[in-house]
């Protein structure tokens, strides 16, 4: 009997416990090396999370133990990242600027902005904003 629909193409599900494609783990070992772990201290257990995969967690009793859960569970997130032939983020410290965010103003303070950007000689808003708060500390 086959896996797939007579109407669709798409693959079955694959099994979650089987083991990943060696190649494919030592490719996600690689690039989920280079990520940042963010960690804080709460009830007596050190919490984790990757800064570029902010919904991978783990835990340990200590700092050490912690990373290893994270950083292990960032491995897994990421091999699965690339059986699904999906592009894993790049790593924070390579600089490159991926992230977006929206921000609301009042009708006068985004004039102000844009008035501030232009007599700064600046290509927009976003430019004035990120050279003013993010160059210049």
């Amino acid at each position: 009997m086959s896996n797939k629909s007579k109407n669709c193409d798409c693959v079955a599900e694959k099994d979650p416990a089987r083991p990943f494609d060696p190649v494919v783990l030592a490719q996600a070992k690689k690039i989920a090396a280079d990520y940042e772990i963010v960690m804080w201290f709460e009830d007596g257990e050190w919490f984790g999370r990757g800064l570029e995969l902010p919904h991978t967690y783990g835990d340990g009793k200590t700092p050490t133990a912690c990373v290893a859960s994270v950083r292990e569970r960032l491995v897994l997130t990421v091999a699965t990242m690339l059986e699904d032939g999906e592009r894993p983020p790049v790593p924070g410290r390579a600089g490159e600027r991926t992230e977006q965010i929206n921000i609301r103003l009042t009708a006068a303070e985004k004039a102000l902005l844009e008035n501030r950007s232009r007599a700064g000689g600046f290509r927009g808003v976003s430019d004035y904003v990120q050279t003013s708060v993010l160059e210049r500390g």
